[in-house]
């Protein structure tokens, strides 16, 4: 007896360990979630571990689950997301509702069907209805603005909800949520549905609410004016108002809404008068916006202010300001600014000197040709190759093809030589089909991409087929993910002749998995510290728990270098600032691609995200918003922001280069 009762006391035992055992597989982890995620879920078992993290009583793997379940991007999944909005944790519920309208992207290829939009709509409103947490409620007006409906009525109604609720708000985290879900709303639904009379009434109340200007009643603010800059729906007295606001981005905003098209509903005289005001702006960024909407209004104090401009202490206004007298060759002394500009070359051989004299070679070439094309020879014989791509572009506008030709065949830098390619294909087009043949040969992805593209259509097919099939086949063996805009231009222009590539491409060799414990670990809580040669350092908080992989896909490069002595290449002001690239332009990066990690962090000022030219494309280099960019908004990663140091971004120049990233655990 004693013999059984212990027999039976082990096999209950054996059966505890066992059902706890099964207790903890149903219970995937954190990391294996993330593992199934990055793996875009390929397999039922993936798909089976990222379900039942959604259902798990843990709140941080439940969050991650349903965030992960949403950037799928497979709109079938949505009734496995929608539970979630019910969930006892507000910050899963959060996730849930942007997961929605994240899955629901993948409608974007397809005419979504008409019931399951309404099904997703109504489970938001339902939930809506009860909700008590500001944030939640926030995270469900950004989700039903971004819903892709396919009907009217179905706009309509989701407008009448936010309309409603915008009734009801009472904390600026509502406020904040409503212009979130109204400026996604249109801006979307442009073509489906006008914003109606009570969603403009909204959008001017939070444009003109009065109050403190703390940080989220100046983002309110800043969305509302750009829902109503969307929907042409801005007048003369909100403009004049916002243009007076305290916050410099809703001044930017007001005096971008004085150019064409939005700018036909502020008048003449008022609209002048703000931008003389706008001229004198203590911010940079309006100064800059004015510059640029005297221009598109062909204001008759357009080049005046320009030349003025050109001495402003801002380098981003002054260069703009040169653009722009490209238009000017009547107006006194802007012949004289730019032909100074260009010749003053004294000291454009040091880091940080060349830009104006670039600048005006272009703008000279359309203002006074004979003078721009008598100096063009000191900008293509400069051993500064950024100078030298600006004289192929000055060489286009001047209709030079004996400079193009010579910078196509002779330059050592395959941005020149792209540039001049460019040129070429405008000015002679397939007569120039033996230059872009023997570009083919070029190892740089984006002078092989522009001469397929030239090629395209090309009569020579007999000279330019087995040039274009040696390049597909060099790319294809090189295996890297990021030559996949030259494969492309190759491919149409081999099926445009009538051939095949007949080669299939492989993928890169996969990066290295950092998603692991350790790693996750280590890197809870990570900063980046810039250090730009010549400018400053700054410093940017990384977002490891809202893009792990991201984030230590970057940590990796950084910690091995990878980014020290690279640049920013691409500046755009009032926009963004581009960098990271080996090759200083926007194809030549980590050869393996990164998965896209989009989440509800905002394209604020001072976002960094991962570069794309498609979805999961990224190849490692960053860009930094330099103002608010919500038509970015879960299109692209975020994974860092910067933290200190924006007067440091906001001076980085074209070309500047990066000292060196250091990760600070």
């Amino acid at each position: 007896m004693e013999r059984a009762q212990t027999a039976k006391k082990v096999f209950l035992c054996v059966l505890c360990v066992l059902g706890d055992c099964l207790l903890h597989a149903q219970q995937p982890t954190r990391l294996a979630v993330l593992q199934a995620e990055d793996r875009r879920a390929p397999t039922p078992r993936d798909l089976a571990t990222i379900r039942a993290g959604a259902r798990s009583s843990d709140s941080q793997t439940a969050r991650i689950a349903v965030r992960a379940l949403g950037r799928l991007e497979r709109p079938a999944l949505i009734p496995d997301i929608l539970p979630s909005l019910h969930n006892e944790f507000p910050e899963v519920r959060v996730e849930a509702a942007n997961a929605t309208a994240q899955a629901a992207q993948g409608w974007k290829t397809e005419t979504p069907p008409a019931a399951a939009v309404d099904a997703a709509s109504a489970s938001l409103v339902a939930r809506l209805k009860t909700e008590a947490e500001p944030d939640v409620r926030a995270a469900i007006f950004e989700a039903l603005g971004r819903l892709p409906y396919v009907t009217a009525g179905q706009a309509e109604a989701a407008e009448h909800t936010l309309v409603e609720m915008a009734g009801r708000a009472e904390s600026v985290t509502d406020r904040l949520g409503v212009a979130k879900g109204l400026e996604a709303f249109v801006r979307s639904q442009r073509k489906l549905r006008a914003p109606g009379d009570d969603a403009l009434a909204v959008l001017r109340r939070l444009v003109a609410r009065p109050g403190v200007d703390a940080a989220p009643g100046a983002r309110v603010r800043r969305l509302a004016l750009e829902a109503l800059v969307s929907g042409a729906a801005v007048d003369t007295p909100l403009v004049v108002a916002a243009s007076h606001d305290p916050d410099a981005q809703v001044r930017r905003i007001a005096i971008r809404a004085t150019a064409p098209p939005s700018g036909g509903a502020v008048a003449g005289e008022e609209a002048h008068s703000m931008l003389s005001v706008a001229l004198v702006d203590d911010s940079p960024s309006v100064r800059l916006e004015a510059l640029r909407s005297l221009r598109a209004r062909n204001d008759p104090d357009a080049c005046p202010a320009a030349l003025t401009a050109v001495a402003d202490n801002d380098t981003h206004v002054a260069l703009a300001a040169l653009d722009q007298l490209a238009g000017c060759a009547s107006t006194a002394g802007a012949i004289g600014t730019l032909e100074h500009a260009v010749t003053d070359l004294s000291d454009a051989g040091s880091a940080r000197s060349w830009h104006r004299a670039a600048h005006a070679i272009v703008a000279l070439a359309s203002a006074a040709p004979d003078r721009a094309s008598a100096m063009l020879a000191q900008f293509t014989g400069s051993r500064i190759w950024q100078l030298r791509l600006y004289a192929a572009r000055a060489a286009t506008q001047l209709g030079r093809r004996d400079t193009l030709d010579a910078l196509a065949s002779e330059d050592d830098d395959d941005n020149v030589r792209e540039a001049a390619v460019e040129g070429l294909r405008k000015l002679a087009g397939h007569d120039a089909d033996l230059v872009y043949i023997a570009e083919l040969e070029r190892r740089g992805n984006q002078i092989v991409r522009a001469a397929a593209l030239a090629l395209d259509g090309t009569p020579r097919t007999n000279e330019a087929v087995p040039a274009l099939k040696a390049a597909w086949q060099r790319l294809v063996a090189e295996g890297k993910d990021n030559s996949h805009d030259a494969r492309d231009a190759i491919a149409k222009a081999l099926t445009d002749a009538g051939a095949d590539p007949r080669a299939r491409v492989r993928p890169a060799a996969a990066a290295p998995n950092d998603l692991d414990q350790e790693n996750l670990r280590r890197l809870a809580s990570p900063r980046a510290r810039f250090t730009i040669r010549g400018v400053g350092m700054f410093e940017l908080a990384l977002f490891t728990a809202q893009a792990p992989a991201t984030v230590l896909r970057f940590a990796r490069l950084a910690e091995a270098g990878y980014y020290n002595g690279l640049t920013f290449h691409r500046v755009v002001p009032n926009f963004v600032i581009q960098g990271g690239s080996p090759g200083a332009n926007e194809y030549i990066g980590d050869p393996a691609f990164m998965r896209d990690e989009v989440g509800t962090w905002p394209h604020v000022r001072g976002a960094v995200g991962i570069s794309t030219r498609g979805h999961d494309t990224g190849d490692a280099q960053i860009f930094i918003d330099l103002v608010d960019n919500p038509r970015l908004d879960h299109q692209y990663t975020v994974f860092a922001q910067v933290l200190n140091g924006i007067d440091v971004v906001d001076r980085i120049l074209e070309g500047d280069v990066i000292e060196r990233v250091e990760i600070v655990p």
